[in-house]
């Protein structure tokens, strides 16, 4: 971390109330070079069509000039370019990518609101957060539910949540810790910009934060760091007759509660406090579920980050919290593998199943937790059928028999499936045959 941001999250940590000034002069040609290392070059380009290689061609130059403009505060954000990719559901998810350079400037904002909010940001909240991921997440959620004295758990869907940040009230938040006018209202421009839609049209949100912006995450975090983790701190928790537990990762987050009056308590003061911040619970995807190792019902089970949660039983008899890829999940990935399959089945053998791997690996990176074996098989089975089937449309009559594929898979092996979670001293006690 650079001096100045380190400098900044000791005062915020050693100074809770502190509001901080002059943030808006951090923004100088050293701080924005040095922010260019943390932009991902590969991501797609906005309005301007200015890719992240171009923009590096002359790097020094055009941060110059862009300091030049923040100065003189002629600096202007731009329309950020709409694009949509799909759901499991069948719905289309909404993505906003800005500019190559707002979002280097985005990156640079993102960093000193980081090294302010860190400080402050609880535990259980693990979402865009250095150092800590859905893995972690899901780690303690498994945890808690094994060890933890929980009986209910209440399954919680913000509908529409980056849509629907209000705007006035993110400003509020964020002069909790801020009071720099200017740094301020660079933040509202890039709230206040417009969208150009696949159709070219234009649209200027009243309300929300792009999801694919560079600074949306940590917005994000914020908000939910006052509407949701401290409220569920400060005033549920100590509401609550026996123990109660918040797992959030971004806007997905699941509550524990080890009474059902308790869970039933939050169900019904949620949408309330949500409300209350323009937010709105998802009726039919909120629920409450039965989750106690001492009364194990067959639907006992609720998803979370793309895993399904569910009891089972060692060899011992023990009870044990069993971790699968949600149902949802796995077909939404083989649905994607078919669509890759129609783009790339022109490639050569090799360099198909040499790209082929690179996916996979990135699949069972996220998905190879212990006890997830079963699934992660079912899934790798199921590609080896839909890539032979592609293979054979790839000329009109039949390319692989089965004994000719196993042959073609013996020269190209597919990457086998393989359990990647580590384990440590915590969680030695849980056991491996689930």
């Amino acid at each position: 971390m650079q001096t100045s941001l380190r400098e900044i999250a000791k005062k915020a940590e050693r100074e809770k109330k502190y509001r901080f000034l002059n943030l808006y002069g951090m923004l100088n040609e050293r701080n924005l070079l040095d922010s260019w290392k943390y932009m991902n070059k590969s991501a797609s380009y906005g309005v301007d069509r200015v890719s992240a290689k171009e923009y590096e061609t002359n790097l020094a130059g055009n941060v110059k000039e862009l300091v030049a403009r923040l100065k003189r505060r002629g600096y202007r954000a731009k329309l950020v370019r709409r694009k949509y990719i799909p759901k499991p559901n069948g719905k289309l998810r909404p993505l906003g990518i800005p500019t190559t350079e707002d979002k280097l400037l985005q990156v640079a904002v993102a960093r000193i609101l980081e090294s302010i909010y860190e400080q402050d940001f609880l535990s259980d909240s693990f979402g865009y957060r250095r150092g800590r991921g859905a893995k972690m997440a899901l780690r303690e959620l498994r945890y808690q539910l094994q060890y933890g004295w929980f009986g209910y758990v209440v399954e919680v869907d913000i509908k529409g949540f980056f849509d629907n940040i209000n705007h006035e009230w993110m400003k509020r938040m964020l002069e909790e810790r801020i009071r720099d006018k200017a740094f301020m209202r660079l933040i509202t421009k890039w709230l206040k910009a417009g969208i150009m839609e696949t159709d070219k049209s234009v649209i200027h949100p009243a309300t929300g934060t792009p999801q694919g912006g560079v600074v949306s995450p940590i917005l994000a975090n914020i908000y939910l760091h006052y509407v949701l983790d401290l409220w569920f701190e400060k005033k549920i928790k100590p509401k609550s007759e026996g123990r109660a537990y918040l797992c959030r990762y971004a806007d997905d987050f699941v509550c524990l509660f080890q009474f059902q009056r308790d869970a039933e308590m939050f169900y019904r003061e949620l949408p309330g406090r949500l409300a209350k911040f323009g937010l709105e619970v998802s009726k039919e995807k909120t629920r409450i579920v039965s989750f106690s190792k001492f009364r194990i019902a067959e639907n006992s089970r609720f998803d979370f980050l793309g895993f399904e949660f569910s009891w089972g039983k060692e060899k011992s008899g023990k009870p044990l919290i069993r971790r699968r890829t949600s149902r949802d999940k796995l077909r939404k990935a083989l649905g994607n593998f078919k669509e890759w399959c129609k783009e790339n089945i022109k490639l050569r053998v090799k360099e198909l199943i040499t790209k082929l791997n690179k996916k996979l690996r990135g699949y069972y990176e996220y998905y190879g937790m212990i006890g997830n074996s079963e699934r992660l098989r079912q899934f790798y089975m199921k590609v080896e059928s839909i890539l032979k089937k592609w293979l054979n449309r790839r000329s009109q009559r039949k390319s692989y028999t089965w004994e000719g594929y196993r042959r073609m898979l013996k020269r190209y092996p597919l990457l086998e499936p393989r359990i990647t979670e580590r384990r440590n001293n915590q969680f030695e006690l849980f056991s491996t045959n689930c």
